[in-house]
């Protein structure tokens, strides 16, 4: 399924107001996502200063565990701390510690055109944090049947805005397979001037399948949570079958 192009920008705050509707009424969700994001804050580096910033905060809810983050998104939602745009932010040149994207870098039309600014507002030795879907064999099924947003692993990466683009003109998009694609199956390595690539961790949850997101139903409750748990204690030694989310830590580097 070819990535999705035709659908307007204001998809993505619509799709926010409903993921808060799902997250007020779904307690196995939540704990799953608190789990995540403190897999985020154990990553993030205590010898650097200066402000963690998430883009795409979305519901803003990764206050609950990393409170000092400071929040945004490209709409202004009375619960983030301000608007920024991944093509251009209004952050200072070397002045951010941590970015961190959560399920952000799939929907980037030109994610080497947003890489390039997010370069210049890491400080040396900062780090880019991503957490996205990971497109193993059963995660790209579940994503197939079950997500509206398309895997597009076989779509090809347009690296680079066209000549004029500006900030304004980004528009809805998603291709989920993205991360996987440039950093867990290589295809990007070779477009990471002045990056190191620190980790690349795809992670195996069951119960976040389970959970159905934030678009599907939910099943089954605590007992099945448990054992979910346990099928990803034994899955885990095959994450090209059956991750389902994959974490990435890019660090500027040092000049």
């Amino acid at each position: 399924m070819n990535a999705v192009n035709e659908l307007p920008l204001g998809q993505h705050n619509i799709e926010i107001q409903r993921n808060r509707e799902a997250w007020s009424r779904k307690p196995m969700l939540r704990k799953i996502y608190y789990d995540f994001y403190r897999l985020l804050a154990v990553r993030l580096d205590p010898h650097l200063s200066g402000p963690v910033v998430e883009l795409g905060s979305g519901m803003g809810r990764i206050k609950d565990v990393i409170p000092q983050c400071v929040t945004t998104d490209l709409f202004s939602n009375p619960w983030l701390d301000r608007q920024e745009n991944c093509y251009q932010l209004s952050l200072g040149d070397n002045s951010v510690s941590h970015l961190i994207l959560f399920d952000v870098w799939h929907h980037l039309r030109y994610p080497g055109t947003a890489l390039r600014e997010f370069h210049r507002v890491l400080q040396p030795g900062g780090r880019l944090i991503l957490f996205e879907p990971a497109a193993s064999w059963v995660a790209r099924l579940v994503y197939h049947f079950f997500h509206h947003e398309p895997v597009a692993v076989r779509d090809p990466i347009t690296w680079e805005a066209p000549a004029g683009f500006s900030a304004a003109d980004a528009d809805y998009y998603a291709a989920q397979g993205s991360a996987t694609r440039l950093f867990w199956w290589g295809e990007g390595h070779d477009r990471l001037p002045g990056w190191k690539i620190h980790e690349v961790r795809p992670i195996t949850s069951f119960d976040y399948f389970a959970s159905g997101g934030f678009s599907g139903p939910q099943l089954g409750g605590r007992f099945l949570h448990g054992l979910m748990r346990g099928l990803d204690f034994l899955a885990a030694p095959f994450p090209r079958l059956f991750a389902a989310r994959l974490l990435v830590v890019l660090e500027k580097e040092k000049s």
